[in-house]
Order: structure tokens, then sequence, then C-alpha cells
């Protein structure tokens, strides 16, 4: 009797250790799931983390604006970024077509001959405007201060001159080939690039009619 009774409290205990050590095994995932998981989860967290920072840096991409800082920046920039940086007075502005044209039209009379075909700057235009010189008048958007030039305009609608901006004087001074940015420039007619010369007339004077209806 007391042999059985051992036995069957031997085998009670065998029992209830193995209620005890199945349970928590069945409320736990294996090793191998929470591996898995957690592996799961760390990607998945990755993944979102990629698409905000990927998201934040368009964003901010977006949001930066290129400010252009020397000479070869300038003449770098898009012809639609340089626009934000002009005076307010700068009309009638050039289109990037017409400015293309105007530009190609200044490389020819600077080949002809710079001397001849071409007055550069304020204090040369004014004077040989006043001395009855004619030709197509190309002022730079970015000068400061405007009160250097801001006669100007008027003074060749007084005189029938067909006058347009461009937005940089680095522009202007890369088109005729020297270095120091020019504030303006005269643009003489010639033989050699007469066609050039009446299609950009042509256009500049319709855009000088448009703004001056708006004014």
């Amino acid at each position: 009797m007391g042999h059985k009774r051992s036995l069957d409290n031997a085998n009670n205990n065998v029992d209830g250790d193995q209620e005890c050590s199945t349970n928590p095994i069945d409320q736990q995932p294996s090793a191998k799931k929470m591996k898995t998981s957690k592996k799961m989860n760390g990607s998945i967290q990755l993944e979102d983390t990629i698409e905000d920072v990927s998201v934040k840096k368009e964003e901010n991409e977006e949001n930066v604006e290129i400010v252009p800082r020397t000479r070869r920046d300038m003449i770098q920039l898009p012809y639609d970024q340089k626009l934000k940086f002009v005076s307010i007075i700068a009309q009638p502005m050039a289109g990037k077509k017409l400015a293309k044209k105007l530009f190609k039209l200044m490389r020819k009379a600077s080949k002809q001959s710079r001397k001849e075909q071409l007055r550069i700057g304020l204090k040369e235009v004014q004077l040989r405007i006043r001395k009855g010189e004619r030709g197509i008048i190309v002022f730079a958007g970015d000068v400061t201060p405007i009160e250097i030039m801001c006669h100007l305009p008027g003074i060749c609608e007084s005189k029938d001159l067909p006058y347009i901006y461009v937005p940089f004087r680095t522009d202007i001074s890369s088109a005729i080939g020297v270095r120091r940015p020019a504030l303006m420039v005269l643009i003489k007619t010639h033989s050699e690039y007469q066609d050039l010369y009446d299609e950009c007339e042509t256009k500049i004077r319709e855009l000088m009619l448009e703004f001056l209806k708006t004014i």
C-alpha cells in the first residue's frame, strides 16, 4: 500500500510538472516566431522611416531657392529663375526665346566690330543717344540702385528707340564678350545681321506697345 501511494504521488507530481511546463509554452510564441515578428516589425519601421525622409527631402528641395553668388552662377541659372532677381521697373522684359535672339544678335555685332557696332555701358549709351545714334537698346534688369538708369526708358520712348530688358548684367557681358558686367548696350544695325536685327526690333516694339498700354 505504501509503495502504491508513493507511486501515485510520483505520477501526480510528474503530471503536475508537465502541466506547469506545457502551459507557459502554449501561451508564448516560439523563439523563431518572435524573431521573425521582430524582423518584420523592424523592416516596416525602416521602410516608413525611409519614406518619411524621402518625402521631407522632396519638400525641402521644392522650398530651396537658388541664390546666385558668382558670375558663373548667374550665367548658369535657368532663365525663369533669373526673373526672380530683377528690378520692379524692368519692363518690358524679354522672354526666353527673344532673349536668345538678342544674345545672338549681340554676338554677331561684337564679331563684326565691337567698337563700331556696339555702345556699352551707361555713359557711352547716354552719350550716343544724345548725339542721335540709333539702334536696339538692351537694359539689364538687375541694376542697383535703379535711380542711375530709370530715366533712360523715357528718353528712348521720346526718341522712338526700341528698348528691352534682359535679367542680368552678366547676360549682356557674356554675349558681347567682355568680362565686366554691362548695365546696357546699344546694338547698331548692319547688313551682315539685318534680318535678325529686324526680327528682334519688331518683337521689341510689340512688347513695348503692350507695356505702355498697362501704364
